[in-house]
């Protein structure tokens, strides 16, 4: 048999057998339109990738409906429409929101939907609520059923301050670096030093006229159902060998995140809410959030199946986080169901064995039983 017939008919057999038999169990379709929100210095797709892709580069949400098609999601329904957003990569959410709730307006215009459900990675969890306010303000109702974010800096993340509070010329130098890449995938209009500011937990400078800060933002943008219907978070953390090159090297150089202590607010001004437990060394954070930080709502447990389609459930071991500002002691500490991958590992910049696929199909599953 010559290659070429045998190419071909490897790839009748994954697009037959592949959906049907191989990966029997397939994600239940949602009822309204899925919408990906990336994260900071994020992109739909920058050349060739897409900042929600698996370890080739390609769109998870990209459901194999067909002939041939290899670049797609095997566990998501044939019919299911998801949809990656594309916003400012660097500014702070109140502007990326906006920007985000317009996106939100063409999926809505394009497929005739008449409400979206969310996914957002890191600041993008965080842009999903101001949209999801601004667009129910707009229409009078609710145009986001389910919201979850995916390791999502709800409360700083003490990253963002470290940078901030460095020499004032390396911070500067930071911010013209981030602004010519942003102007670059994306537009002019790119202003690093908002969108660190938006992820410290307090206002970073009170005499800059401006309240920035988490704190405020969740005041102002809280979980509310006259926004979205549900709301839900999906938390990671990694320690060791595991954790991705950069981030091992600046743990362990430069800056290790403490993110498993409690306390109301930010009691040792490290830019995130909690006080750690003194111990920087060990699995508390992803390299850029602390798990004191990280949930939303519930808090969502993530079983994966190394054959087929994972699970996401909620964990039932803790309540939800109902007030953004303030969670409880085990909320901010407690290491169950954190995935065990780091900021970047759980959008396909590995290299690792997660399946990316298998993991989104898995929240949409989610979705699709509680819209």
């Amino acid at each position: 048999m010559s290659v070429i017939r045998s190419v071909g008919l490897l790839a009748c057999v994954w697009f037959i057998a592949g959906p049907q038999t191989a990966w029997a169990q397939r994600a239940q379709r949602t009822q309204h339109p899925v919408v990906f929100a990336h994260g900071l210095a994020g992109f739909d797709k920058l050349l060739v990738l897409d900042y929600f892709g698996d370890e080739l580069g390609s769109f998870v949400g990209d459901a194999c409906d067909e002939l041939l098609e290899l670049a797609c999601n095997p566990f998501l329904n044939p019919g299911q429409k998801a949809f990656a957003a594309q916003v400012l990569a660097f500014h702070n959410s109140d502007v990326r929101g906006l920007d985000l709730a317009s996106d939100i307006e063409g999926v809505l215009a394009t497929t005739g939907a008449a409400r979206v459900n969310l996914i957002g990675h890191s600041q993008g969890g965080i842009d999903a609520r101001k949209a999801a306010r601004v667009l129910a303000e707009r229409r009078g109702r609710p145009v986001v059923d389910v919201l979850v974010s995916v390791s999502s800096p709800h409360r700083g993340s003490p990253v963002a301050k470290f940078v901030l509070d460095l020499n004032p010329t390396v911070t500067e130098l930071a911010n013209i670096l981030a602004a010519v890449y942003g102007n670059i995938i994306y537009e002019a209009g790119n202003d690093g030093f908002a969108a660190l500011k938006q992820l410290v937990y307090d206002d970073y400078d009170a005499n800059d006229g401006v309240t920035t800060g988490a704190k405020a933002f969740n005041q102002n943008h809280p979980m509310d159902p006259r926004y979205a219907s549900h709301y839900a978070s999906l938390m990671t953390a990694q320690a060791g060998l595991d954790v991705s090159p950069v981030f091992l090297l600046v743990q362990k150089t430069v800056y290790d995140i403490d993110g498993d202590g409690y306390c109301v607010d930010d009691c040792d001004n490290d830019g995130a809410a909690g006080q750690g437990d003194g111990i920087r060394d060990e699995r508390d954070d992803d390299g850029v959030v602390g798990i004191s930080s990280q949930q939303m709502g519930p808090r969502l447990r993530y079983t994966e199946n190394l054959l087929g389609l994972g699970a996401v459930t909620v964990d039932a071991s803790l309540g939800p986080v109902t007030d953004l500002n303030a969670p409880g002691p085990a909320q901010m500490t407690s290491l169950s169901s954190v995935i065990d991958q780091d900021h970047l590992d759980v959008v396909g910049f590995g290299p690792d064995l997660f399946s990316e696929r298998s993991f989104y199909a898995a929240i949409i599953q989610y979705i699709s039983q509680n819209e």
